[in-house]
């Protein structure tokens, strides 16, 4: 198994304050060593998503899932509440009830509208080492 094998990416939107925000909030929460998580555009995303797959992708958040599946938008959020415990699993599964359509549309609308940069460039919870640059 090569590196990076087996485990769950979440790559995320570093210079965002409200992406950095929500991983951090997700972190606290998924207990898995592994999921790890990752800037978009850094060492790790660059290693492990190639070129040809980073055409078009959302700059808000994905999972690269341990199967090699790429997920982006609501799916990605549902992938990780999934990921969360007991309370945040439910929710995931009421919004796997939405069509996918409008689950997307809401989430573009969040994403639209998040404030961009002011973000602390270092997202890690201390000493986590679920956190890759």
């Amino acid at each position: 198994m090569g590196p990076g094998e087996g485990l769950t990416h979440l790559f995320y939107d570093g210079a965002c304050g409200f992406c950095s925000g929500a991983v951090r909030f997700a972190a606290k929460r998924v207990t898995s060593p592994r999921i790890h998580f990752a800037p978009l555009g850094g060492e790790t995303f660059e290693r492990l998503v190639p070129p040809d797959r980073r055409a078009g992708l959302p700059d808000s958040l994905l999972v690269l899932t341990s199967e090699g599946g790429l997920l982006t938008r609501s799916g990605a959020l549902i992938h990780l509440l999934h990921r969360m415990g007991p309370a945040w699993r439910l929710v995931g599964l009421l919004l796997t009830r939405v069509p996918v359509p409008l689950r997307d549309w809401v989430y573009d609308q969040v994403a639209r509208r998040r404030p961009k940069g002011g973000a602390c460039p270092r997202t890690s919870i201390s000493g986590d080492s679920r956190f890759k640059p």
